[in-house]
């Protein structure tokens, strides 16, 4: 999104939501479906306002276009999907992806401030910058960035050019820290006022399904790296053979449900996503949006 198009967005009415509003902070199109998908979906149901931030631009998740042509197909495919599971809208905020560690924090910080700010979240939904062994560095210091953004989007000594252009200090008062991709390992929920929650995604489980399966450049690329590890492994790549649409489609679904039900075996669902919970001060846990809090492992 251009300067022009973040400012024009910003100078638009926040329209009344329902029980509130969701902001969800990502670093690509899909780390918060795969992470929160089925999550945000009740959410939607129950009539909350979803609003998406992407940080990353999606340039580099290719199946052999050019970069250009693999962020429009990305960016499309995405937004078909955030449709799917009832988005309101998604923010790009356009840098880089793989290089949000070279991006000013303050910048991506700024842009937060604004969105949180002019949507006023009931919740926020981040990647969770404290898990092992992150992979992805995006989602790293997009948590990161995310993480102070809310803690501080509240204070008065902040961002005094937003306040200026009437978009007063506002603090959300609940944050929800998703793990993209991977259940939380032991030891990574729940610390100090961070409570470990599960959600039961049973009802939407379908729906983050079809939503994931819309990714489809990301499918695909993720269907031939798999094929290639197998290979290195020595292992069977039959049901990779021939490395179509339909593969990959069938190794998303599995992917998925297998993620999923992984996760709802440590809560007692059948499918379920789980997070880190943290409230401000007398905030508690909303008893309509959790099913069950789990103590720390």
């Amino acid at each position: 999104m251009t300067r022009r198009g973040f400012l024009g967005l910003l100078a638009l009415p926040a329209r009344a939501a329902g029980p509130g509003r969701i902001l969800v902070a990502t670093a690509g199109s899909a780390d918060y479906i795969l992470a929160a998908g089925g999550t945000l979906a009740a959410f939607i149901r129950e009539e909350y306002e979803v609003h998406v931030a992407q940080f990353g631009n999606d340039e580099k998740i290719s199946d052999g276009l050019s970069p250009p042509q693999t962020r429009l197909a990305n960016v499309d495919e995405a937004a078909a999907a955030a449709k799917l599971l009832g988005v309101r809208d998604t923010v790009h905020l356009a840098h880089k992806s793989g290089e949000l560690g070279y991006v000013s924090s303050t910048e991506m910080r700024q842009q937060l401030f604004a969105l949180i700010r002019h949507w006023k979240p009931r919740f926020i939904f981040i990647p969770d910058p404290y898990v092992h062994y992150q992979e992805d560095a995006d989602q790293y210091w997009t948590g990161k960035m995310a993480e102070e953004a809310w803690g501080y989007s509240g204070g008065g000594t902040f961002a005094n050019e937003l306040a200026r252009m009437g978009l007063a200090p506002y603090g959300a008062p609940e944050v929800y820290y998703y793990a993209a991709g991977r259940p939380y390992r032991s030891g990574e929920g729940g610390d100090g006022r961070a409570k470990f929650v599960a959600r039961d995604i049973g009802a939407t489980m379908e729906q983050k399904i079809h939503a994931v399966e819309l990714l489809r450049t990301r499918n695909r690329v993720y269907a031939r790296h798999t094929r290639r590890r197998l290979e290195i492994a020595g292992r069977s790549t039959a049901a990779l053979d021939p490395l179509n649409d339909a593969a990959a489609l069938r190794l998303m679904r599995d992917y998925v449900t297998e993620l999923a039900e992984t996760v709802g075996r440590k809560h007692g669902f059948r499918f379920a996503e789980e997070f880190n919970h943290v409230a401000g001060a007398g905030e508690e846990i909303p008893p309509h949006a959790l099913e069950r809090a789990t103590p720390k492992r």
